[in-house]
C-alpha cells in the first residue's frame, strides 16, 4: 500500500481503540517499513516474492515484542512493534493475489461490494495458488519513479510486484477490496494481540 492508504487503513481500524499518542507511534512505525533500506532484502516485511512463511513468522515476532515490551513498561517499543505488524498484514492484500482468488468464488455472479470482503478465508490462505509479486530488481525500481514509473510496468513479468500489486486505485481495479480487507485484518490483529494481555496491561497499551 502507498503510505497515504496505510494511514487511512490504520486509523479506520484502530482509532476507536487507541489514544492519540499511541496511534501516532503506531503510524510512524508502520510508515517506516517503507523506508528505502527496507525495500531490498526484506521481502517478508511486505509479503513480497511469496515469502508467506517468513512474513507470518515476522508478524508473530512483532506480536511477541508487543507483549514483552509492554510487560517491562516500554509502551513506545510495544507500539512500534505493533505498527510494524500492521504494515505487514496490510501489504498482504495489496501485494498478493488473495483478492483475485476470493473474487473467483463469485464467477458468474455479481460479487459482493468491497466492504463485504472476507480477509481470512482459510481455503484461500492455504491454497497452493496463493502467491505474491516478485521484485525484479533493478528494472522493478524504475516502476517506483513518480510520474514515469507507470510506463515501465508493462515491461515487467506478469508475476512481478509491479504487475500484481493493488497499492492504489490508479494501479488496480481491485484496490477497494484490498483496502477493506486490510482494515478488517488490522482490526483482527489488534483483537488477537490484545487478547494476550492481562486486564491491567491492556489500558496501558491502548493509552486511553
Amino acid at each position: 500500500m502507498k503510505i497515504q492508504y496505510h494511514r487511512e487503513i490504520t486509523i479506520a481500524a484502530l482509532k476507536s481503540s487507541f489514544g492519540p499518542r499511541a496511534l501516532q507511534s503506531i503510524l510512524r512505525a508502520n510508515f517506516a517499513q517503507d523506508s528505502l533500506r527496507y525495500q531490498f532484502g526484506h521481502d517478508h516485511f511486505h509479503f513480497d516474492s511469496s515469502q508467506f512463511d517468513a512474513s507470518y513468522a515476522y508478524i508473530e515476532e512483532q506480536r511477541r515484542l508487543v507483549r514483552v515490551s509492554l510487560e517491562r513498561g516500554d509502551r513506545d517499543s510495544a507500539w512500534a512493534a505493533f505498527g510494524r505488524l500492521t504494515h505487514t498484514v496490510q501489504d498482504f492484500y495489496a501485494h498478493s493475489n488473495y483478492i483475485s482468488l476470493w473474487l473467483d468464488h463469485f464467477t458468474g455472479a455479481t460479487p459482493p461490494p468491497p466492504p463485504e470482503v472476507d480477509p481470512g478465508l482459510p481455503e484461500i490462505l492455504r491454497s497452493p495458488d496463493l502467491r505474491s509479486g516478485k521484485l525484479y530488481y533493478p528494472l522493478e525500481a524504475l516502476t517506483f519513479v513518480p510520474f514515469i514509473g507507470k510506463f515501465f510496468v508493462s515491461w515487467m513479468p506478469r508475476d512481478s510486484h509491479a504487475r500484481m500489486n493493488h497499492d492504489a486505485p490508479e494501479n488496480s481495479p481491485l484496490f477497494e477490496y484490498a483496502y477493506h480487507a486490510a482494515v478488517k485484518r488490522t482490526r483482527f490483529e489488534f483483537e488477537k494481540t490484545a487478547s494476550m494481555f492481562a486486564s491491567d496491561l491492556l489500558p496501558r497499551f491502548m493509552d486511553r
